[in-house]
């Protein structure tokens, strides 16, 4: 027997649990919390810590060059052995990586849900910009490259690579795919997570993104008509 009733709650998704980090916020509370109580976020550098960082004087010394940036703390900070990550593995794994690990495992307890004790199919979308990690971080190091092996540094540190390493972990058997649209990439993640729940692809998705840049200390060149603000916010 069908009946319309059937067939409305066949269209309907429901958010159950959610997780997320932010400039100045550890949590989505404490993300509501700022932005219902005006708290300032961003982080504005003085001269000397970003000639410390490393932006060259001639690159300061602009008068387009905006010394702010929205900062993500303890990103250095990995429970690698939980994850089952050799310490090796997981100094080769990009910042971006480890917090969408992290914020899946939250997001689950959140939802009141164990992975492991979950009987359908959980769907993996997400995305995360293009990683300065490696460049920055790992590129001068190739002794550790070479000993660790280039084909694991790719896995740790490009994008496509996210949705299987947290199906992986996490041992989830729905689809795992990687969505990258520039900057609707989480907006267009969580659009094709709901699709595929009505498709009936899998019974519960994961979906989001991440963006984490290198060096963590650095500002940026507004141009008229850009993306960015002339005063960092």
């Amino acid at each position: 027997m069908h009946s319309e009733l059937d067939e409305h709650a066949a269209s309907e998704v429901a958010v159950v649990g959610f997780a997320g980090r932010f400039a100045g916020a550890r949590n989505t509370d404490e993300f509501w919390r700022n932005l219902r109580d005006g708290v300032e976020s961003i982080t504005f550098f003085t001269r000397e810590e970003l000639l410390a960082s490393g932006v060259e004087p001639e690159e300061l010394d602009a008068p387009e060059y905006v010394l702010a940036k929205g900062i993500l703390e303890d990103v250095e900070l990995f429970d690698a052995a939980f994850f089952d990550f050799s310490p090796r593995e997981a100094e080769m794994l990009d910042p971006q990586h480890r917090v969408m690990l992290e914020c899946a495992v939250e997001a689950f307890e959140h939802a009141g849900y164990y992975p492991e004790n979950f009987k359908g199919r959980v769907g993996v979308y997400t995305g995360v910009s293009a990683g300065s990690y490696l460049s920055v971080n790992l590129s001068s190091h190739a002794d550790l490259i070479e000993r660790v092996g280039s084909y694991q540094v790719d896995i740790g540190n490009h994008g496509e690579f996210v949705p299987t390493t947290i199906s992986f972990k996490l041992n989830l058997k729905g689809p795992s795919i990687n969505v990258q649209t520039a900057c609707s990439t989480s907006l267009v993640a969580i659009h094709v997570a709901c699709q595929s729940l009505l498709n009936g692809e899998c019974d519960m998705a994961l979906a989001g993104g991440a963006s984490i840049s290198f060096p963590r200390k650095e500002g940026y060149v507004y141009q008229e008509e850009g993306i960015l603000s002339p005063d960092g916010h």
